[in-house]
């Protein structure tokens, strides 16, 4: 039986732990999603490099698309990057502190974060919609449509704001 094996936190509160499951999986995902982005991205300058040192041609697309396949990868991994702690952190000062004052200090400092990412992804998705709505394009010479590349940030910052709840709920700061 799943339950007997759970922690104590998780059986009172199924609906929090199915949350964090859920958030962990979703953040995952995303992770696989940010690393196919990034291959894009690489695999577009070396093609840009090909082209244009080897068969000595023009390229009018490939560094717009490295730029916004790594950026939408950079903001598509960064929930996974939380889940994991893998970001940088400096601990100097809650490690020699501890107790109250450091969980004070983790608290403080997730609901700042996610304050920033709630605001980042809210300003994400009006910015889409505007270049959706609006129709934007790029303006250079490849010009390709705008909102594609935007989509990335605006679901990252949105799953990096979820993930900070999932992770808040977790509390194990």
């Amino acid at each position: 039986m799943a339950m007997a094996t759970s922690s104590p936190s998780s059986r009172r509160m199924p609906l929090v732990s199915g949350y964090i499951r859920l958030m962990d999986a979703v953040s995952r995902a995303s992770a696989y999603v940010a690393a196919v982005m990034f291959v894009a991205g690489v695999l577009a300058i070396c093609h840009m490099v090909f082209v244009r040192y080897a068969l000595g041609m023009s390229t009018s697309w490939q560094t717009e698309f490295t730029i916004f396949s790594v950026t939408g990868a950079m903001l598509m991994g960064s929930a996974y990057v939380l889940m994991t702690g893998g970001h940088v952190a400096i601990t100097l000062l809650p490690d020699a502190l501890g107790g109250v004052a450091r969980k004070v200090m983790w608290w403080v400092a997730s609901l700042f974060g996610f304050a920033f990412c709630a605001a980042l992804a809210y300003g994400s998705w009006i910015y889409v919609a505007e270049a959706f709505h609006g129709q934007w394009t790029t303006g250079t010479v490849w010009n390709p449509i705008l909102w594609p590349a935007l989509l990335p940030v605006a679901v990252g910052a949105t799953l990096l704001t979820l993930q900070y709840i999932a992770e808040m709920l977790r509390g194990e700061g």
